[in-house]
Formats: C-alpha cells, structure tokens, sequence
C-alpha cells in the first residue's frame, strides 16, 4: 500500500515516503493535533490482515512504546496497521570511523540495548540502517519493528518470525548463527548483532559478507571476520560479541557496556602510533631527492598494512621536510609515539639507506640499522625497514598484513613512477604537464604496473581540476587508465577510488558509493581516497555532515594537511555550520598566509553573508596568490564590479574569465555573475559546467550557490547530474 502525500492515517496526514523494507513501508507525517513531524510505518499486509498477529503485535508495540531512553526512538503511538514513531533528523551510521568516536557510538547503542533488554526485549534487526546519528552527534536507534517481547526463561520458541526466509542480504549479514538459524534468541543474538556493526563501524566493511543470502548465512555460521586495523583491547572485545556459541559471548549488554566503560577509563584504546620523517637525500645531487621522497612515503604505505599502528599520512609528515626540528616537538605535534627518521645516499646501482626510530616520550633510540644494497633490492629495504619496526614495536602482524606487497614493478618503471609523483605533487601547471611524460615512460616500461596506471588517471583528473586540460579532453584517458588499472588488479583500491571518481564524472551516484565503499574495504584508507569520497559523493548527494565526520577522521591521521582542512570547512558551510566553517578558513590563513585556497573561499563567503568591505580586501590578496585560478578571477571581477570600479571588472573579465586562447573554467564566469546578483545568468554558467562535466561546479553549488536551490533553475539543474 503507497499512501500520496495528504493522505490521512487518523489524525496524521502524510507528508513524503521516508523508505520500504520487509517490515513496511515508512512515512514522514504531521501529527494535526499536535503540530508535530513524526514518522508513520505501516506494516505489511501479513501482520495487518491477520487479526491474532496483530492484536500480539500491537500488545509488544505498546510495551516497547513504554521504552523512555535518549538513545532510543520514541514510539508514540498504535494504530490499526500503522505505528507512530519519532521523526529523528539524521543520517544511517556509517563507518569506517574512528576508534575513539567509535567507541563513543558503541556506548550509546550498548546503553539503548540494555535498557530494552532489561524490559524483556530483543530487537533482533539490528543493523546501521537502523541507527540514526543525529547533527550534534546523538545516535538513535530505529525499528524496533520486529522486536520481540523474551519469555519468563528468556528465549522466544514459539516466535513465527525467527526464520530469515524471505529476509534480503542486508539484514542476514547482521544475524546471529542462532537466528540465521531458526533457533530460540535470546540477549545474546543481539549483542552477536551488535559486534557485526562494531566491527563494520571500525573497519568500514561488512563481518560477514556474500553474493547471495546463502553465502552471507554460510560465512556468518562458518567464518570469522578478516583482521581490521583497531587497538588489541577493541580487537578483542569485538571478537568476543562475535563468537558463534552464545556462551562464548558476553551474556548481557551490561557486561558489554562494562567492557566499554573500561576501555575508556584505562584509556586502553590509545594506539601504537608512528610518524615517517621525509628521508634525507645525502647523494649529492639534488635531482635525487624524488627517491628518498619516494623511500619514505613506501615505507609509510607498509606500516599502514600493520593492524594497530597508526601512522602520520604523508603530507603531515612531509611538512617538517628540511626543518631539521626536535623530534620530541614534532611527536607532540602529530600525537604520536615514535618517529622514524633516515637518510639514503643513491650512486650508481647501490643504495645506503640509515634508519632509525626514536621514542617520542625521551628522544633516546628505540632501534637503528644500515643497509647497503643493490638498487634492485630497494623493496626488500622497504619491507625490511616495516618488518624491524613491526618488531621493534612489539606489534603482531595479521596474516593479510605480512602478506607480500601486491606487485614489484620493474626498478627503471619505477625510477619513473617515483618522479612522476614528485613532480605531480607540486601541482602547478608546468609541474603536473611534466609529471604526465613520466608515467608515460613507467607504463611504456612496465605495462603491468597497475598502481602507476591507477596515479596516471589522477594527474589527468588534476590536469582537469586546475584548467591544464578541459574536464571532457582529459576524461578519456582517466576512463582508459583507470580500466587497465582494475583490470591488472580489481582490488587495489586507488584504482576503485578512480572508478568513483569517472561514475562522479557520469553523474552515477549509487556506482560513486559503491566504487569508493570498496576502496575503503582494503585495510587503512588512504587519505586521498577517503577526501574523494566526501567531496565527491556525500557533498553532492546532501550528505554534507557525514561529509564533515569524514574530514575530521581523515584529520586525525593527516592533522597538518591544509587541503583536508579546506575541504572540511567547505562541509562545515555546506552543512550550514556558517561560524565554524570561517573559524576554520582563519585558522589555516594562520597557518599558512600565502596558501590561497582560504583567501578565496572566506572571500567569497564574507560576500554572501553581507560584508562587502571585507570580501574587497579578501579578494585582492586571493588574486595576488592565484591569479590563474579563474573563479578568484570571477571573485575579484565582482567584487571590483559591485565597488564600481567596472573598467577594471570588464578587463579581468575579458582578459581571464573568456580568453580566445586557451580554455576557461565556466565557474569562474558563474562566479561573477552569482556575486553580481545575476542568478539566472549564474545558473547558464553552471548548466555549462556541468555540460563539461567539470568537478568544481559541485563546490561551486554545495558551498556557495545554494541560492539557485530556491529559483525555478535549480530543478534542470538538478537532474542534470541526477540530483534529487
């Protein structure tokens, strides 16, 4: 049964569909006599034509109904074939996040199960889809549609609803063996339930997972969950909710939230943590700096495989390159533990690479080695290095982690590959148009080397991004690398990250989340990948405070990458968090006053908000730091424009916004029109930007055209790019 909008279920009439599922469908409702939103689910026909299981339904309705917990969503009321819930505004629980923010939804959810538990209730669907998390954070726990009163022993033998025939995959995957089963449940099955979204929220996968609900029920009976990246304690405590006989389990959720609260107060979640110095280039020639560069950030990519450790991404550690600081002030600055540090000296065909580690607390030395080799063993040094550490340390490896690196590439391949990254990460024009002849040459020398390729298609996208190249021209060959890239290795997950990226491109929102789901799903989470997956399908999609969540977990493992920073405060303003998003802007100009990306987008905020004097002065020194950057070109030509200085506006206009030799960016145009208070002409500039598919025009409509969201523009907008 589909109810229209207006229709009327007793004194509630229907607003919008929320959502469908095995247990009904689900409604946002306004309840007339009280003024209120809430939430209508209308059970399936099974329970609503059967007088005897709905009279019991609504009898357990009623005493969950009686269930007064804040991490709980309220039922309000019963009524023939319907329930009346508390509309919450949120968005589903999703990982990976975390392990401190993790454990702090953990108790929230353990708190909300207990309560019910200790009135006679098993939820018995517990699953994210199921839990809320609110905008300030406040998780709430949904659908107790299912639910089932425990009798005076505990179990539920004579429940018609233990049995998952019929069930989707969705919710098999959370079930424990005994309810896949179609055994008795008790508390138990729920804290099973439990572990399994633990487990997920920490490692951003699936427990158990599978095709078909046979293979998910298959591997929940028969196997345990792959290794994750969580502190020993968590490990554990995961494991044990996860354990196929219930007496191996803990037996209440009051013994789990015990567990929860000790973790805490014995702050046994602080993690082994390490920070990789850049590698000093003791060879004498400068041009050899890329591949001490590149020793580093490799030896930074083989710690991350080890289950435990956190370690610094690298632009964080690269920051301090050349500053020769105290180690003690660089681990209190990155919050770690330990610091590697090193040198190598490149001539000919041998290396000498020194390294050592040093403990963050007292600056003495934890361990040291040398090691003079063949060029060719460079990736044994590597691994070596991660081995000695991993010992050092005294962290124990998974056996996926001290599985072999995923390919070894040719060492003149990867001589290339090297530079090329050293050159594509000054971003410039001149820098990026150099990086491309390199792999060029590493994939010409080595044509299976799936990672170059995968790196390959993200310089083109970030020739796209910086105007080197239009979006359209650039886009065949990121389609084409990122194809040879999933072909020579389907999981290697830069080049699912790029596959997300090429479905933004086509406006393919489901294929950008699966794409970017499973290059989350390989152990750690690269920092690029984890930005390309807020800003690219969150943002856009209205996800913009999961988006903000996203950002800040990426923080915790790059704390000094100003980029991350910038693309969280453009969250924070698309999540309508106006103070916070300029609080961060000013924080990163005083970090960094020459950086321009922060100029630009306070510049431009300021001006919507009302400040013009501000945004003049802001848009002045944006242009100064990048001038090239066609929508500070847009800004400034406003800005001159609204202060009437239209010659110069005109000339900037001319000169940069639509040249006659070279392409330009349309949201530069959009830009200027949009501060100019020309909408309908803002909205054209758009509609080409997205004819161009160029990225920057979902910056341009989450962080600052939201006014086109209110003009009859804004639906052909819209479904352009397959927007709701």
């Amino acid at each position: 049964m589909s109810l229209p909008p207006g229709a009327r279920l007793g004194p509630f009439e229907i607003v919008a569909p929320l959502g469908a599922g095995g247990m009904g469908e689900v409604y946002r409702a306004r309840d007339t006599r009280l003024g209120r939103e809430v939430a209508i689910k209308v059970l399936p026909e099974a329970f609503a034509s059967d007088p005897d299981r709905l009279r019991r339904f609504e009898q357990e309705a009623r005493a969950i109904a009686a269930l007064n917990h804040p991490h709980i969503c309220q039922l309000h009321d019963v009524g023939p074939g319907y329930l009346v819930l508390e509309y919450v505004h949120g968005h589903e629980l999703r990982g990976p996040m975390a392990t401190d923010d993790a454990m702090r939804i953990a108790r929230q959810i353990a708190g909300a199960l207990d309560a019910a538990h200790q009135r006679g209730i098993l939820h018995r669907d517990l699953k994210p889809a199921n839990i809320l998390v609110t905008l300030d954070g406040t998780t709430k726990l949904l659908d107790f549609g299912i639910a089932k009163l425990m009798d005076r022993s505990g179990g539920d033998a004579d429940d018609p609803t233990r049995t998952i025939e019929g069930a989707v995959i969705g919710t098999a995957a959370y079930m424990s063996p005994e309810q896949a089963e179609g055994k008795p449940l008790d508390a138990r099955s729920d804290i099973f339930s439990f572990g399994t979204v633990l487990y997920e929220l920490l490692s951003g996968r699936r427990a158990f997972s599978g095709d078909t609900t046979a293979q998910v029920v298959s591997a929940l009976l028969r196997d345990d969950p792959l290794a994750f990246d969580a502190p020993p304690a968590v490990d554990r405590l995961v494991r044990r909710c996860l354990a196929k006989r219930p007496p191996d389990r803990f037996q209440t959720m009051r013994e789990v939230r015990a567990a929860l609260d000790e973790l805490t107060v014995s702050k046994a979640v602080e993690q082994a943590s390490i920070v990789v110095l850049p590698f000093d280039n003791m060879s004498g020639d400068k041009e050899n700096e890329y591949f001490s560069d590149g020793l580093a950030e490799e030896i930074i990519n083989a710690l991350t495989r080890i289950p435990g450790l956190k370690v610094i991404a690298r632009t964080s550690a690269f920051a301090f390159k050349g500053k020769h600081e105290d180690v003690r002030k660089i681990a209190e600055a990155l919050g770690v533990t330990k610091v590697l540090e090193g040198s190598v000296r490149k001539a000919g065909n041998r290396i000498r690479v020194m390294a050592q580690l040093i403990a963050a607390a007292d600056g003495t030395h934890v361990w040291s080695e040398r090691y003079d080799r063949e060029l060719a063993d460079v990736f044994a040094v590597q691994d070596e290095i991660a081995a000695a550490i991993t010992a050092a340390m005294r962290l124990t490896l998974s056996p996926a982690s001290a599985a072999p690196r995923r390919y070894a590439p040719s060492l003149p391949a990867y001589d290339q590959y090297l530079k090329a990254l050293h050159l594509s990460d000054a971003t410039t024009a001149q820098t990026l148009v150099r990086a491309r002849e390199h792999f060029d040459r590493a994939i010409a020398l080595d044509p299976q080397f799936a990672l170059a390729h995968a790196e390959f298609a993200h310089l083109y996208h970030l020739l796209a991004i910086y105007g080197v190249m239009a979006p359209l021209e650039a886009l065949p060959s990121i389609r084409e690398h990122t194809r040879r890239a999933i072909e020579i290795d389907s999981s290697l997950p830069e080049g699912r990250a790029m596959l997300g990226t090429v479905a933004m491109f086509d406006f393919d929102w489901p294929e950008t989340e699966r794409q970017f789901r499973l290059a989350m799903s390989h152990g750690a989470i690269a920092p690029r990948v984890r930005r390309y997956y807020a800003h690219y399908c969150l943002l856009p999609t209205g996800r913009a405070q999961e988006a903000v969540e996203q950002f800040r977990l990426g923080l915790s493992e790059d704390p000094l990458d100003l980029q991350f920073r910038m693309e969280l405060a453009v969250c924070l303003r698309a999540a309508g968090r106006l103070a916070e998003c300029d609080q961060e802007l000013r924080s990163i100009m005083q970090i960094d006053e020459t950086f321009w990306f922060p100029h630009f987008v306070l510049g431009v905020n300021r001006a919507l908000d009302g400040h013009l004097e501000e945004a003049v002065a802001i848009s002045e020194r944006a242009f100064q730091l990048a001038p090239w950057f066609t929508p500070i070109v847009g800004f400034r030509a406003a800005m001159l424009r609204r202060t009437g200085q239209a010659e110069a506006s005109e000339r900037l206009y001319a000169d940069h916004l639509r040249p006659a030799d070279r392409y330009a960016d349309p949201i530069g145009v959009a830009m200027f029109h949009l501060l100019s208070g020309e909408l309908d002409a803002a909205a054209d500039w758009a509609e080409k930007a997205i004819e161009q598919r160029q990225t920057a025009v979902l910056f341009f409509l989450n962080a600052h055209a939201t006014a086109l969201r209110s003009t009859p523009r804004w639906p052909a907008l819209a479904k352009m790019m397959n927007l709701a």
